[in-house]
């Protein structure tokens, strides 16, 4: 099974409960086992207008599913928590991306792995660093380490609050 990396977002309606409430949705699939959690940061919103911080984490977890489908999953979850897809980069009350499936470089209409903005994003990378190994060489040639270097920690605060997850076996 591959091991696919989550993004977790939120800044609307208790975003604290929503990335928990996501962690609980992804632990609940049948066909999905978390292995690990990263802490979660805040940072400032990167979109239009004047928005609420964002709280951001990563999962790590094993995954019977194809890209795709686990795609599907997740837009679920995201509709399910009152998702709405109305403004690009506007706030939301959850966002979940498929940064990294296996070693696989994938691009379909619906969906790009790695997750092509994810190189430029603090709030993604420090929170991958933490359970993905720093070493790991990503599709596409650079290693985690490498990102993290080119990358500004500035506006980037860790909250001391991690998601509850149970590894399961």
């Amino acid at each position: 099974m591959p091991v696919a990396y989550i993004a977790l977002g939120s800044n609307l309606e208790n975003p604290a409960q929503q990335l928990q409430a996501a962690t609980d949705a992804l632990a609940a699939l049948a066909e999905v086992r978390i292995i690990a959690g990263s802490s979660v940061f805040r940072s400032a919103a990167v979109g239009p207008g004047e928005q609420p911080d964002y709280l951001n984490a990563v999962v790590a977890l094993d995954t019977s599913l194809a890209a795709e489908d686990l795609l599907d999953r997740l837009q679920a979850i995201e509709q399910a928590r009152g998702r709405e897809r109305n403004i690009r980069w506007g706030p939301r009350t959850l966002d979940l991306d498929i940064l990294l499936y296996g070693d696989q470089q994938i691009c379909s209409p619906r969906l790009q792995v790695p997750h092509p903005a994810m190189a430029q994003r603090h709030f993604v990378l420090y929170p991958l660093a933490e359970v993905c190994p720093r070493e790991w060489v990503l599709p596409g040639g650079d290693t985690l380490a490498a990102l993290l270097s080119r990358c500004s920690t500035d506006g980037l605060a860790d909250t001391g609050l991690a998601l509850n997850y149970h590894l399961q076996h």
